[in-house]
């Protein structure tokens, strides 16, 4: 509990501070929550971001082909896929018919090349590594073409939507 308190003299300070100058004491959240977050935080040469994508790929018709052994051996797959785009594989797990992944990456990799190259290697090495998957595979096929792909975390977009609407549009 004092941890979750501990930010509580710097907020009201800053809260106080901004409402001297004049700002909206929205502006103390986000202070607060950049300085909170800063080590989920990526530093490049001329940005710093936090981006979190999280994907789900379906098996080709859904086919059940996953069980425990089969997820795990998707795990350094993946990874490795991640680590080749520098991004890094935050969290896997799966069904019978689909994995969900959550994965940090930087500003300068599409989702559309990651999530390629991520069903492309991890169907190849898979067939090699598990042959009774590959007898699963419609006509050669892991995964369905399709895939959900959702940014994820930062603040809520409410919050966000309020803050740019509280910014003032110059005359």
């Amino acid at each position: 509990m004092a941890s979750e308190t501990a930010h509580l003299p710097l907020r009201f300070a800053v809260e106080h501070q901004l409402e001297l100058e004049g700002l909206p004491t929205f502006h103390a959240f986000s202070i607060i929550w950049s300085m909170d977050k800063i080590k989920d935080l990526r530093h490049g040469r001329h940005c710093t971001s936090a981006m979190h994508v999280h994907l789900v790929f379906v098996t080709k018709r859904r086919h059940c082909i996953f069980d425990s052994h089969a997820i795990e051996a998707l795990r350094p797959i993946f990874s490795k896929v991640c680590t080749d785009f520098q991004a890094q594989l935050v969290e896997l797990d799966g069904q019978r018919d689909h994995v969900h992944l959550l994965v940090n990456y930087p500003p300068k990799v599409s989702v559309s090349s990651l999530v390629n190259s991520l069903k492309g290697v991890s169907s190849y090495v898979l067939r090699r590594r598990l042959p009774r998957i590959a007898k699963c595979y419609w006509k050669n096929v892991l995964w369905s073409p399709s895939y959900f792909a959702a940014s994820c975390g930062g603040a809520p977009l409410h919050l966000i939507k309020r803050y740019i609407e509280q910014q003032a549009t110059p005359l």
